[in-house]
């Protein structure tokens, strides 16, 4: 079977397998055989996708007419009729989308990040969630869960939580209003901006919250297809998009890269797994898989500008000045070429443009690099040896780190060539040990895929040329979309689960673009920042409510060491006198109401009667070897078969090699050369970071939270304070030559020196009447520019900013 390079999700990057898989996908769609969606037997009055909450009336007629008022309502409607409760059928025991376990603990996961932590859940007597534990017994992640994930209980329960849907009148205030209502106004709304503006008007934005619900994660992307709109985006291309613009331009290894338990040195640049919990090492459990790797031998290299908890258990740190990940990057790569510490081998047989690659490295000498990068010329050559020199398998891997930071597609560009020149792949006859759980399984024979540039085809940005990655265009051009006038201007944007008001750069502007739209439709959980520019919110179903799978996109990234998957059933159950609504019947309701067809999974889905949840996620467990009914049985999740999968012989006639230094990579190594360096003006560097207590702005508000981390405080090395004549507690006003900011400084000694460190996902809207630092901390992207991004995925520079610090008296 000759394999194509039309579909990058499946051999993405450099060998990560079916990397960032979307609807957009041919390969993912061919690959899946046709099954009908499963039907579910209902009562006439249940109706799927809504659930109204026994103990909850339906909206009295008179709403309608306070609606058409312009009278707010304030208090949640409570009391009433149980029989219109569809929650009540769903849960019914012989209902698979509501079993239960038996007894007063049930087990399931969490979904707030890639750690999938093994959970104990008990309920009340009413069903609400009452308490949450790690699970000392499960198998992938061995007792951990982290302070994120044990505080559902306050998440699900918590007051600020938005019950029923909201409207947002004229004058700024807010009504509850039917969700059914609901979806009838979005719907002719929609409609009607379609038929003055043409599909293109009408985008769609993914969160965290979209992707981790499986049943609904490529929901938008589907109900955007169906309307003839490209107009998809999401946080993944103002995150690490740099990953998938790698594979694009390097080519790819369908048997994927060196597993983590394989490799005897892991070179790790810009990520925190021990705090984010985060590939690319291994996030089930990071902590204890960290010592077991250590104590079998595994050495450690980690870049990072602050001696982070995971850089405590490395051999080699290399405390990088943020900004400069290319530099050292390029000089580690000229030491490895220089000495000919990398696997001659491999390269002979696989490896393109390797003397361009070594031409265009050969400036960065390791007195420039210890210079530029401002650390020691030994530890370059040392990080070179161990990687190439040392007789040691090695793989490198990277965050956000680099992807966030200058030249972010050049510095991924070079870690994947680092893997190269290492020959850090699984080769023929190694066993592949995840080769899909729920991802249908494709041919991986062990040779190059050629890079496929599939950004060139398709879709095209009306504003700097930018093509799509992932079936999605890039976030960095959303506010120009929405802002500048002209044929495809966005009018309609859906939010789904995400906060862009919070996560994309310059917030003054995306806030003007936001406030600009004549429709934001939010389906969020709480009243995000974004959420308060909304003109409809609608409330979803929270983890512990719905059914669900692991994350199935990147599923190959959280089990590493076998096809595993796990289902949950819904556990919890819902707010008295709540309104909420599954996240997929948001698109289904709307595409029905529209007189548009959908598809799901590349099957068409019957716009007549809903599907449940467990019938789109068994749609998308169709290629999975264990019936999805043997899955819902396994209570932590299940290995879905035992074949053991070895990568096969490349195919006769093979002559694909990786791309070391086309072109365009060779031009952006030559820009970075040339740089200037800022003025002494802006003598530091910014750099975001991650906490334990959130992830990005989800559970800021949560007061467990607040007591460790009201708002973000800048960090800086103690040294560096008393040089500067500032204390921990001093007001310091951070400046970019795009913004500046005010917040409290704190003293980090794991911190190097010339960088201040700050978390993002903080901050109210700017000019906010609650904009009040000590409440809500501040937003970093005040100090970001969203107009300096990258060619291809249009990502903006967020981390590695050249700032000036100064205390205010």
């Amino acid at each position: 079977m000759r394999l194509s390079t039309s579909c990058p999700c499946l051999y993405l990057p450099a060998g990560a397998g079916r990397f960032f898989a979307s609807t957009g996908c041919r390969g993912r769609r061919a690959a899946v055989a046709a099954m009908p969606l499963a039907g579910r037997v209902r009562r006439p009055d249940a109706r799927p996708g809504s659930r109204q909450i026994e103990g909850a009336r339906p909206a009295p007629a008179r709403l309608l007419g306070r609606i058409a008022q312009s009278v707010p309502i304030v208090p949640l409607l409570s009391a009433g009729r149980a029989g219109s409760s569809a929650y009540a059928a769903r849960r019914a025991d012989d209902s698979p989308e509501r079993r239960m376990m038996d007894g007063p603990e049930h087990l399931s996961f969490c979904r707030i990040c890639m750690g999938t932590c093994g959970m104990v859940l008990t309920t009340d007597a009413d069903g609400r969630l009452a308490s949450i534990r790690a699970d000392r017994d499960d198998p992938q992640t061995l007792g951990f869960a982290c302070f994120k994930g044990l505080r559902a209980v306050e998440a699900h329960n918590s007051p600020k939580r938005i019950l029923r849907p909201l409207k947002r009148l004229p004058d700024g205030t807010r009504i509850e209003i039917p969700l059914e209502v609901a979806l009838d106004e979005i719907a002719d709304r929609l409609g009607a901006i379609r038929a003055e503006s043409g599909d293109h008007a009408l985008a769609g934005y993914k969160g965290g919250g979209a992707f981790f619900t499986a049943s609904a994660a490529v929901m938008l992307n589907e109900f955007l297809a169906a309307l003839g709109s490209p107009k998809v985006y999401s946080s993944a291309t103002i995150d690490q998009s740099a990953k998938a613009v790698t594979a694009g331009r390097m080519g790819t290894w369908p048997p994927g890269k060196l597993p983590n338990d394989r490799c005897d040195v892991m070179l790790l640049v810009g990520t925190n797994p021990m705090v984010s919990v985060n590939p690319p090492f291994d996030c089930r459990n990071p902590v204890k898989r960290m010592k077991q790797a250590r104590a079998r031998g595994m050495k450690l290299i980690v870049i990072d500008p602050r001696r982070t908890e995971t850089a405590e258990f490395a051999d080699l740190h290399l405390p990088v000045l943020p900004g400069e990940d290319v530099t050292l990057l390029a000089g580690i790569l000229r030491e490895m070429l220089a000495n000919g510490w990398y696997d001659r081998a491999f390269c002979d047989h696989h490896a393109g443009d390797l003397e361009r690659l070594r031409e265009e490295v050969a400036p960065f000498t390791l007195d420039y690099v210890a210079a530029r990068a401002d650390l020691p010329a030994a530890s370059v050559t040392e990080a070179a040896r161990l990687l190439g020199g040392a007789g040691l398998r090695a793989l490198a891997g990277s965050s956000t780190g680099p992807d966030m930071g200058a030249h972010s597609n050049l510095a991924e560009h070079l870690i994947e060539a680092i893997n190269v020149l290492a020959g850090a792949f699984i080769r023929e006859g190694e066993e592949i040990p995840n080769p899909g759980a729920v991802l249908p399984r494709v041919p991986q024979p062990a040779q190059v895929i050629p890079a496929g540039r599939w950004w060139e085809a398709g879709p095209i940005s009306r504003i700097d040329g930018s093509g799509s990655l992932m079936g999605e265009m890039m976030t960095g051009t959303l506010a120009d979309e929405i802002l500048v006038p002209g044929p495809g201007q966005v009018r309609a944007l859906i939010v789904h689960g995400g906060n862009p008001a919070s996560s994309i750069p310059d917030q003054h502007r995306i806030v003007e673009a936001l406030r600009a739209l004549n429709l934001l439709v939010c389906i969020e959980p709480v009243m995000s920042i974004t959420a308060e520019l909304a003109d409809y919110v609608l409330p979803p179903f929270m983890q512990y409510e719905r059914p669900d799978l692991h994350f199935w996109l990147y599923e190959w990234m959280i089990y590493r060491d076998a096809p595993w998957a796990r289902y949950t059933p819904a556990i919890a159950r819902p707010p008295e006198g709540s309104e909420l609504v599954d996240d997929w019947y948001v698109f289904w309701a709307l595409a029905k109401r529209m007189g548009v067809p959908m598809t799901y999974q590349g099957q068409p889905l019957d716009m007549g009667v809903p599907p449940t949840g467990d019938a789109l996620l068994e749609r998308i467990a169709a290629a999975s070897p264990m019936p999805f009914e043997a899955l819902q049985a396994a209570p932590r999740g299940a290995r879905v078969d035992e074949t053991v999968h070895r990568a096969a012989p490349a195919e006769p006639g093979c002559s694909g090699r990786f791309s070391l230094m086309p072109d365009d990579v060779a031009a952006e190594l030559a820009d970075a050369l040339a740089e200037v360096p800022p003025g002494s003006a802006l003598d530091c560097r910014l750099a975001v970071r991650r906490l334990r207590e959130t992830f990005n702005s989800v559970g800021r508000d949560l007061p467990e939270t607040r007591k460790r981390q009201p708002f973000n405080r800048a960090y800086i090395h103690p040294d560096e304070l008393a040089e500067r004549g500032m204390a921990p507690g001093d007001r310091i006003r951070i400046r970019s030559d795009h913004g500046e900011i005010v917040a409290l400084a704190s003293a980090d000694p794991t911190l190097r020196r010339r960088v201040v460190s700050i978390a993002h996902g903080f901050g109210a809207l700017p000019g906010a009447a609650d904009d009040d630092y000590q409440q809500n901390g501040v937003s970093t992207n005040l100090l970001l520019d969203g107009k300096t991004r990258e060619t291809i995925n249009a990502m903006p520079r967020m981390t590695g900013v050249p700032v000036a610090l100064e205390r205010i008296n």
